[in-house]
């Protein structure tokens, strides 16, 4: 069904990306209308907001005021999306000011607002955007972690705004579950991707996780309040949008980093698909020698989340862990999962069954949800954001 966005576009170089953005939303199905700041129409003009969204494009409040768009484009809106949002427009909007179009409409916006932030590093770690920042979420509006990278110039650090297709995800969701808010103040700690472990300088064994289903995990979890802490091994998409990203390649290395941090966290999801084995490492490369073979010695990688389980103090963290099985049948993948839930004595297990190519790489997903005290929910196929979501409900059900 197509819904009504807003898409507000301010003054900042990044305002280019916003056509992205945009493209992103309408091939989604929705109807777009562009409110740009007069500073933006300096990187991209209204011809090209126009043209894009096959709507007509203002910046004040004066232009077809028989119309009231100052009001009604709030109070229509399904979902308001910001991106650019720069410092001068997050201060603008924390402290109520109404000198333009787009600051109206966020004033009148009846449905939720989602802003990424994109600005240089002082400016988005000076105090006064770290507390309209913080005002702004206080009342209910997503404000994106910004990404870290390249900025204008030649400077790098955190300010960049996220990658156009994260933020179109992210408005996704809000449209799909606009009035979650029920991880607010949580504090999540997700893995992702999988692991790869070293044979030798240039060769490692990996497995076939693309970290989509970790992603939208990551993904809801920040639409729906969370602050996100997001491990991230190999993967064949990006990160999402407005979570702290850190990086690692082996089953050691990932292991490190949760033991390290789970102590902090509400949550801790184990989505990510961690060795079993690893190989001896040579110290050079490996080369063929005539016909014959090689030998190739394996040994167990450290089980990471039994280790967490083992690790933690009480009932904290929350601990959810994840089952790839090739069960073949529901009744099998039942058996294996009850098992694995046992063997490793975490509070949820999220079981699917990865054979015939249905998981890995797929949008869709149909898994088991088994908690330690017995209870059970089967999630039919449906896209990995929904089943995203009916995880989190299960961790909300047992924390409750």
């Amino acid at each position: 069904m197509a819904r009504r966005v807003v898409l507000g576009v301010a003054g900042g170089i990044a305002a280019y990306k916003a056509c992205e953005i945009l493209r992103g939303l309408r091939e989604a199905g929705h109807d777009v209308t562009v409110v740009p700041t007069a500073a933006s129409l300096n990187f991209v003009g209204a011809t090209t907001w126009e043209a894009l969204s096959g709507r007509p494009v203002a910046s004040d409040v004066w232009t077809r005021a028989h119309d009231v768009p100052h009001v009604r484009l709030g109070q229509e809106a399904d979902l308001v999306v910001v991106a650019p949002a720069t410092a001068d427009l997050l201060a603008r909007a924390a402290q109520g000011m109404a000198d333009d179009l787009l600051t109206n409409t966020l004033l009148t916006a009846h449905g939720p607002v989602l802003m990424a932030p994109a600005m240089h590093t002082e400016m988005w770690l000076h105090p006064a955007t770290q507390r309209n920042v913080a005002l702004l979420r206080e009342r209910g509006i997503r404000v994106l972690d910004p990404a870290v990278g390249r900025l204008t110039g030649a400077d790098s650090g955190p300010g960049r705004l996220p990658e156009p297709s994260a933020i179109v995800a992210a408005a996704l969701d809000l449209l799909r579950r606009p009035a979650a808010d029920d991880l607010s103040g949580l504090r999540v700690l997700i893995s992702a991707g999988g692991t790869r472990e070293a044979w030798d300088p240039v060769r490692f064994l990996g497995n076939r996780s693309s970290g989509i289903q970790g992603v939208e995990l990551a993904r809801t979890a920040v639409s729906r309040g969370a602050e996100v802490t997001f491990v991230a091994a190999a993967m064949d998409v990006a990160p999402p949008a407005g979570t702290a990203v850190v990086h690692v390649e082996s089953a050691a290395e990932l292991h490190a980093e949760m033991a390290a941090r789970s102590g902090d966290n509400d949550v801790v999801v184990m989505a990510a698909a961690v060795a079993d084995f690893r190989p001896d490492e040579a110290a050079g490369k490996v080369k063929k020698e005539g016909d014959a073979g090689v030998d190739l010695r394996l040994e167990q990688t450290v089980d990471v989340l039994a280790d967490l389980v083992r690790q933690r103090s009480g009932a904290t963290p929350t601990i959810v862990g994840f089952a790839a099985e090739t069960a073949g049948d529901p009744d099998r993948l039942r058996e294996l999962a009850q098992a694995k839930l046992a063997r490793k004595g975490c509070d949820l297990l999220v079981a699917n069954d990865v054979g015939d190519d249905a998981v890995f790489g797929q949008p869709t997903n149909e898994v088991l949800i088994l908690s330690a005290g017995g209870g059970e929910r089967e999630v039919p196929r449906a896209s990995k954001a929904e089943i995203a979501d009916a995880v989190w409900d299960a961790v909300l059900a047992l924390r409750s």
